[in-house]
């Protein structure tokens, strides 16, 4: 019974290591490609710079005249009685009066203190700072999916070498329940190897289900069905010739969030300008093309039907010589707002330094982990072929092999952590100097 109930999980891992095999590769170009084309915060963020480049259009510029047309019509009855000159009294009931008009209308700003010229400019500067902002969300959503994306790939290479261990504890047990019947060894290396077979095994599954969930995480950022299985690439490349001075340089020319506080600082200072356009007059045009008709059925009325239609212009000045202090109040709050936006842009600027240098160090120290972990997997790679020799041969125990093989699966799992936690610093030292998508995954 024990070789059936033993049969059983061998059959399983083996049926869900050819099923992960079949799973189609989502290779990281696939993935970006997908990110950009169906993120959902993507898309806002596309959306919101849709509108901004609307309002930057030159139909909300304020510049172009304003058209209306009205027309309109009454009718009248009323009963009337009149005297005239030679004492004659007429009187005439009913009588009904109709009037008709239409106009068209032009209003036409030709100077308003440079008001909508600043303001157009804030619109301008403020669809640039969208696109920047739809640039931010794009990198912090691509950092986000190699994040997950990477996780995948540590967790595919811990379910293999989990997956690896449990093989080895599989022949680990073959080799005692052979010697036990031959009488070389006790029950006990039987009963230890069974032990260890339950926890590798429990192992697998906690490691597979996070697998799993994992993967649905990254489906999620994809914003496709979160059921859709793949494999991930575990291969990694580091971009090479990285200098921490270019580094430094970079972030300070492209970082995309000294960008957005720059335009931020423009817009700010385009607002102060338009406030003080209230001190300078508005100057405007006006012209109506109009038509008017009358008609009068009374017998007291000189004229029954009077028709006019005709062209009038006109230009206007408007000076708004005092409203209250509102004006003046405004433009003290604007101007504080853009020493604020100074302040903010100083701290944004040391607060992208401080990230550079941090994201730096981290990069250079997770280079150096990865290092050192590679040379302690081959360590404990050799230490553990050289056990497992003297293992066969009857010179170490069991609990020394066992050993043994936990320090080579720690070492495999440390080195792959590594692995993908120095490449995730990589990936964000390039984001903060503004680099990280001009450069291959």
């Amino acid at each position: 019974m024990k070789r059936i109930f033993y049969t059983l999980p061998v059959f399983f891992f083996a049926f869900a290591n050819w099923a992960l095999a079949q799973e189609p590769l989502l290779s990281k170009e696939e993935a970006i490609d997908l990110t950009l084309q169906n993120n959902l915060g993507i898309q806002v963020a596309r959306n919101t710079q849709r509108i901004d480049d609307n309002n930057a259009n030159i139909l909300n510029s304020g510049y172009l005249p304003s058209v209306t047309a009205n027309g309109g019509g009454t009718i009248d009855r009323q009963n009337t009685e009149g005297t005239l000159g030679n004492g004659e009294t007429r009187t005439a009931d009913g009588v009904e009066t109709r009037r008709y008009n239409a106009s068209v209308n032009v209003n036409y700003t030709l100077f308003d203190g440079l008001g909508r010229h600043y303001n157009y400019k804030s619109f301008k500067e403020r669809s640039q700072q969208s696109e920047l902002e739809v640039q931010q969300t794009i990198e912090t959503t691509i950092l986000q999916l190699f994040t997950v994306y990477y996780e995948v790939a540590r967790l595919t290479e811990n379910t293999q070498n989990l997956e690896s261990a449990l093989g080895i504890s599989k022949d680990r047990l073959s080799r005692a329940e052979y010697q036990f019947e031959y009488g070389q060894n006790t029950g006990l290396d039987v009963l230890n190897a069974e032990v260890d077979i339950n926890t590798d095994s429990i192992n697998l599954l906690n490691s597979r289900q996070q697998l799993r969930n994992t993967m649905r995480d990254l489906n999620l950022i994809l914003n496709r069905e979160l059921a859709t299985t793949f494999a991930a690439d575990t291969m990694v490349n580091f971009v090479s010739g990285l200098e921490m001075e270019n580094m430094h340089n970079e972030a300070k020319d492209n970082n995309v969030r000294l960008q957005i506080a720059e335009k931020q600082l423009n817009i700010n200072n385009y607002n102060l300008k338009s406030a003080k356009s209230v001190y300078l007059p508005t100057i405007g045009l006006t012209g109506t093309y109009g038509w008017n008709e009358s008609n009068n059925n009374s017998p007291l009325a000189f004229v029954v039907q009077n028709t006019a239609t005709g062209v009038t212009g006109g230009i206007n000045l408007t000076w708004n010589l005092f409203d209250g202090g509102r004006s003046i109040t405004n433009i003290k709050n604007t101007k504080i707002n853009y020493e604020t936006q100074e302040l903010l842009q100083k701290q944004i600027a040391l607060e992208v330094e401080r990230d550079i240098r941090n994201a730096w160090d981290s990069y250079t120290n997770a280079l150096y982990v990865l290092e050192v972990q590679e040379k302690n997997l081959q360590t404990n790679q050799d230490n553990f072929n050289r056990t497992d020799e003297r293992y066969k041969l009857g010179q170490v125990t069991s609990i020394e092999f066992r050993q043994a093989q936990l320090n080579l699966l720690n070492a495999e799992l440390a080195q792959s952590q590594a692995k993908y936690s120095a490449k995730l610093a990589e990936l964000q030292m390039l984001q903060i100097s503004g680099q990280l998508l001009n450069v291959e995954f």
